[in-house]
């Protein structure tokens, strides 16, 4: 969505500023200090709850997240009543190798399922952009013979037992 279309639409549309890149190419955020200035306990939040406040601010669309909920959360209290869950949006999910892997598996099962019901495969897709981290090193140990890469092989499962 692009900016001016966000901010027409989006019940804080005084929170929407616009920045410019060394490079030239233009971006946007929703400011949490802009959103204090209306809400001041903004300020006083945890960490924790400031992030989750910046993901509500972001992805309020007066349907699946409102100005209410906006306004709940920026007066956020320790102690306060809790009446409803949180609307938080994920941007993105970072996966591990050891996660990720079993939810690759998933996604080409649910994949299969759909083919075999006659429908399109690429519809089954995760609705937030995921990452998927492989943190794996390979340690050369032996080279120049014959012999080299089952000897590499047969120390990397050796030291890498746990995985």
């Amino acid at each position: 969505m692009n900016s001016a279309k966000k901010s027409a639409e989006h019940s804080f549309a005084s929170t929407l500023k616009i920045f410019k890149t060394p490079s030239g190419k233009s971006g946007s955020y929703f400011s949490l200090p802009e959103l204090a200035k209306k809400f001041p306990n903004v300020n006083k939040l945890p960490i924790s709850m400031r992030i989750v406040l910046e993901s509500v601010l972001r992805n309020c669309d007066g349907k699946k997240v409102t100005a209410e909920h906006v306004e709940r959360l920026a007066n956020w209290a320790p102690g306060g009543e809790r009446v409803d869950e949180i609307p938080f949006v994920v941007a993105r999910v970072v996966l591990q190798d050891f996660t990720g892997v079993p939810l690759l598996a998933d996604l080409a099962a649910m994949r299969n399922v759909a083919v075999s019901m006659g429908k399109n495969p690429r519809t089954i897709e995760p609705l937030v952009p995921v990452d998927l981290v492989v943190d794996h090193s390979v340690m050369i140990d032996h080279y120049g013979n014959k012999n080299a890469l089952d000897l590499n092989m047969k120390l990397e499962f050796e030291r890498n037992n746990e995985r």
